[in-house]
């Protein structure tokens, strides 16, 4: 495996990390949100700081190389399909 391919394939699963922490805390907060009196508040700091990390994942994988950000895109969507997955699955057994 050459230097590149080892770096895309690093790039894909810093994605799919990035992807499992935006859409399971995504999940997270709804869940919480629905038992709490201050829903607006968890929703709100939730999404800032998911975009956040989120957004600086992006930057710091990514760098300056498109080959890099589109990988760390594939990533983060393939994790947006486990995650999905996952919480239907959780939904049902509740």
């Amino acid at each position: 495996m050459t230097h590149e391919t080892l770096s895309l394939v690093l790039a894909g699963l810093a994605g799919g990390a990035l992807g499992a922490f935006f859409f399971g805390g995504l999940w997270w907060t709804v869940r919480k949100g629905l038992d709490s009196d201050k829903a607006a508040l968890w929703v709100m700091g939730s999404f800032v700081v998911r975009v956040a990390v989120t957004v600086a994942g992006f930057y710091w994988v990514g760098g300056a190389q498109w080959q890099s950000m589109l990988a760390c895109l594939i990533g983060f969507v393939v994790a947006r399909q486990v995650v999905m997955r996952f919480t239907q699955g959780a939904a049902h057994a509740s």
